[in-house]
């Protein structure tokens, strides 16, 4: 059920631990046409360079084995206007965020599209099929320019406030007299999503005029984004991913925008880690891959091929060094592989 998401968020008990996040490069969309039988994702761009790099992780794990083995691969959500996610497949419009994700879910079957990549829980017009396998923990916060006209910190009903344009100066709220700009990323990114539910509590805020729309979430290399007066919603670990972990691109990578305070908590703690208190916070999120309710409770060769990558005991939650090297919390003990629905 739906409140299981809110569980594993309160679950975290997390530790600031020093990571030491490996220098790899950011993956880029599969190096081959995968096969019919592998198992291909699409959707969030804030798990997107993790997904990549477990993809090849996987893929190296089972070099040797018959073709008939399903890999595992992850379309990037920027590139070519159309994917052909797998050979025999249809060609697709490119999931961008984690509502085409679990979109290009529900209107395909396995033989185009096997799982999405989603930065947010259940939420009203997902499915009953749609089956969200948690992995890890993440948290959002705000962004601005380095040197820019915003303060260091913000608190909940002062970002509620800029995103409904009741509050449109930096001077009204502790910073530098400036015409507040706020952006939100694209439409169908959970980023977007979670952080308009998070600064509007019960209920989600609506944006109001003054705010743009558009710019590829996680990144700071819109122009617009360049201005002393922006401000941008970002994933924690995605920034401590580019910024401390080497895997950022000349296109992914937050250019001069700098995480900012929450209600007075910082995002990211001496470690380079996500800070456990912000992570403990209505701003922490948990992180999922979905995949068809059907298919994973039905036995056989599929539901096996699923659950070895995304269940407790599969790949991705056997690997927990990689999703901290990856900027990510690891849930504690069983949290990670638990699944829920709408």
């Amino acid at each position: 059920m739906r409140h299981t998401a809110a569980k594993l968020v309160a679950a975290v008990a997390v530790t600031a631990a020093t990571v030491a996040l490996a220098a790899v490069p950011a993956q880029a969309d599969p190096g081959v046409t995968p096969n019919a039988v592998d198992l291909v994702g699409t959707g969030s761009d804030t798990t997107s360079t993790y997904l990549a790099q477990i993809s090849a992780d996987y893929n190296a794990s089972i070099v040797g084995q018959p073709a008939s083995t399903p890999r595992l691969y992850s379309w990037d959500p920027t590139g070519s206007a159309t994917i052909t996610p797998k050979t025999g497949a249809a060609t697709i419009a490119r999931p961008n965020g984690s509502s085409a994700g679990v979109t290009a879910l529900n209107n395909n079957t396995s033989t185009t599209v096997d799982f999405a990549r989603s930065s947010r829980g259940p939420q009203t017009g997902d499915t009953t099929d749609d089956l969200f396998v948690a992995f890890a923990k993440d948290a959002v916060t705000w962004s601005a320019k380095n040197g820019g006209h915003a303060p260091a910190n913000l608190t909940t009903a002062q970002l509620k406030g800029i995103y409904e344009c009741t509050v449109t100066n930096w001077s009204t709220v502790g910073g530098t007299a400036g015409t507040i700009k706020p952006f939100l990323p694209q439409n169908g990114s959970g980023t977007r999503t979670f952080f308009l539910k998070a600064i509007g509590g019960a209920t989600p805020v609506t944006p109001g005029a003054c705010v743009t729309s558009g710019p590829q979430e996680n990144t700071g290399t819109t122009p617009a984004l360049d201005d002393v007066d922006a401000i941008f919603p970002y994933s924690v670990a995605h920034n401590i991913s580019q910024v401390y972990g080497g895997h950022g691109t000349p296109t992914d990578n937050p250019g001069n925008l700098t995480l900012r305070n929450i209600n007075g908590v910082a995002p990211v703690n001496a470690a380079h880690t996500i800070n456990a208190p912000f992570a403990a916070s209505a701003y922490g999120r948990v992180v999922y891959n979905v995949v068809r309710a059907a298919a994973w409770n039905t036995p056989g060769t599929y539901s096996t091929a699923l659950k070895n990558v995304f269940s407790s005991t599969g790949w991705i939650c056997t690997h927990p060094a990689t999703i901290t090297n990856y900027g990510f919390l690891a849930l504690p003990g069983a949290a990670c592989g638990t699944t829920t629905t709408i």
